[in-house]
């Protein structure tokens, strides 16, 4: 049982970064340009965006601002569906030493998000970066589908995976 709110994201917040990995890891390879919306990102553009989000929201909050221009170390976007998942690895694990250095009293402190208007850590963690990754991978987990990939389950069996749990559970034929 989780000791304090920290801890507790903490613990959702890696629960969530392995469903991330296991995406990335499944997205098809060749279809890093895959783009259903001509206006709109591309499959390893909108998977890199859940990295960007680990990397600017926990390096604004360690700096204090988020000024237009400042960029965590490393996040450069990778040019291949292989090389996705293993920089989300990285740039989510420097994301995660910078909010084990906070601590409680950090959660309630404002910072001005970009251009916007002042929020505090708590809602940045949360909001800005949890929740807001989990929104764009069920965006991600469809584009998957759509360009030849097989989503992994999330929040439970995916089709194919609840097809063999089906399948596994029906007793067998007599001969």
């Amino acid at each position: 049982m989780a000791s304090s709110e920290l801890q507790t994201f903490l613990e959702m917040w890696q629960a969530e970064a392995q469903n991330t990995i296991a995406l990335l890891r499944a997205l098809p390879a060749g279809q890093y340009d895959f783009r259903p919306d001509p206006g709109g990102r591309s499959l390893g553009e909108l998977a890199w965006h859940l990295a960007e989000a680990d990397g600017y929201v926990t390096y604004g909050i360690e700096q204090g601002t988020f000024a237009q221009g400042s960029k965590p170390p490393g996040i450069e976007r990778p040019k291949t569906i292989e090389a996705l998942a293993p920089g989300y690895e990285r740039i989510h694990a420097d994301a995660v030493q910078r909010v084990k250095r906070l601590s409680a009293d950090d959660l309630n402190r404002k910072l001005r998000y970009f251009d916007t208007n002042d929020r505090t850590v708590r809602d940045l963690l949360w909001s800005a970066m949890l929740f807001h990754n989990i929104h764009h991978r069920g965006q991600l987990s469809l584009m998957c589908r759509m360009s030849g990939g097989v989503s992994p389950g999330m929040f439970g069996p995916n089709r194919e995976e609840f097809a063999r749990l089906r399948a596994a559970a029906r007793p067998a034929a007599k001969v």
